[in-house]
């Protein structure tokens, strides 16, 4: 098994928690086949049965005390400087590390507006607080979140790599299906041939299969995350599609669009060509204010206005999303101050950051059009790892 992403993941915890002035980060996890604790992808890539602590400190040291039988494995990471191997209980081993170490900040994986910060359940924190009984850390325990954030959304070399090996897999099967897509095809189909086409390369969808690739033939489908249904493609009608492949661990997240011409007709009618501008319009100004330092609340307002200035309505939901190991990878969020989304639009853009930018306009009469590309944020400027489809497919 490849850990190197995992190597370069622990270098950088080390150097995150010099720079946000944090002595130690804890992740306390048990049984990860039920409860998984979504950092442990990125400093163990393995998955562990009984209590487990991922201790890393500012001076470098990385220390992993785990069951008897997951030492060999973590040692075979290459990444952590000490490993202890328990039977009975973990805290006579992870109590001596803290007192050896002394923290007196311990940032731990809780958090209330991201999910990705957020894997110490409520059962593991009251086992770690009656762990720590008769200790000075309880009292030294803070929120990761902040942490996990820079730790997650800052991408690697590596990470960036398979982020475009992924978006390239997934747009070679838009090209296929584009060549097989014809009036008549219903959704299923459609999402059968993708399905098919994906399989074929080996690949995972990269989020739930029964909706990868979510698809919308003409007015009557309803867009968001609903399945394909029965609706067949007909001339005057728009398809959506949005879709993506999971690739050595990373995720795509792209929509494409085609529009089926009727008899005559040379180019889209006026209408559908109109949102198709007002959509990249508003797409183009989110990514003008994509820039690092800025919140993500203030990209998604930018693009929101330039819909609205359209003539069309807000869409409802967010600009732009995280995109990693997941589709949705948490932290900051480029979409409204909403109560739903907690503090995630309220976080800082980054050097490093992958994040989609999307949104959608319904045409009456014809369906739905939604875009989404996926992009990198650089201290230059944004690297669109994805080629954005700046021209309606014609059928």
């Amino acid at each position: 098994m490849d850990f190197t992403i995992v190597r370069e993941k622990l270098d950088q915890a080390v150097a995150l928690l010099n720079e946000q002035r944090l002595d130690a980060w804890l992740t306390f996890t048990r049984e990860t086949s039920l409860t998984p604790d979504p950092c442990l992808d990125l400093i163990a890539g393995l998955g562990m049965t009984w209590h487990s602590a991922f201790l890393i400190f500012a001076n470098g040291e990385r220390l992993a005390v785990v069951g008897r039988f997951d030492v060999e494995n973590i040692r075979s990471i290459g990444g952590y400087t000490t490993v202890i191997g328990y039977d009975q209980s973990i805290w006579p081993a992870l109590n001596a590390a803290l007192a050896h170490h002394d923290p007196q900040t311990i940032a731990i994986n809780y958090s209330e507006s991201d999910p990705a910060a957020d894997g110490l359940t409520y059962g593991m924190r009251r086992a770690l607080t009656a762990g720590l009984t008769g200790t000075a850390y309880a009292d030294r325990l803070v929120s990761a979140e902040g942490y996990i954030a820079a730790l997650r959304g800052r991408k690697s070399a590596t990470e960036v790599a398979r982020l475009r090996a992924a978006i390239g897999s997934t747009q070679k099967i838009f090209v296929r299906l584009t060549k097989w897509l014809q009036p008549g095809r219903t959704e299923r189909q459609i999402a059968a041939f993708v399905d098919n086409a994906r399989t074929a390369l080996g690949l995972d969808p990269a989020w739930d299969a029964a909706y990868c690739p979510v698809v919308n033939a003409g007015p009557d489908s309803a867009p968001g995350h609903a399945l394909p249904g029965p609706l067949k493609l007909k001339p005057g009608h728009l398809l959506h599609l949005d879709f993506g492949v999971k690739q050595a661990g990373y995720c795509a997240d792209l929509q494409r669009n085609w529009y089926v011409r009727a008899r005559g007709e040379v180019r889209p009618p006026a209408p559908v060509q109109h949102a198709w501008a007002a959509g990249w319009a508003a797409i183009e100004a989110g990514a003008a204010a994509l820039q690092p330092g800025v919140a993500g609340w203030e990209v998604d307002a930018a693009a929101r206005a330039a819909l609205v200035a359209a003539g069309y309505p807000e869409y409802q939901h967010a600009f732009g999303h995280q995109l990693g190991r997941m589709t949705h990878d948490g932290a900051t969020l480029l979409g409204p101050r909403w109560e739903r989304y907690g503090n995630a639009p309220l976080g800082l853009i980054e050097p490093g950051q992958v994040f989609t930018l999307e949104l959608g306009v319904a045409v009456p009469g014809h369906g739905f059009i939604g875009l989404e590309e996926d992009v990198l944020v650089t201290a230059r400027g944004l690297d669109w790892l994805s080629k954005p489809q700046r021209r309606l497919w014609l059928l």
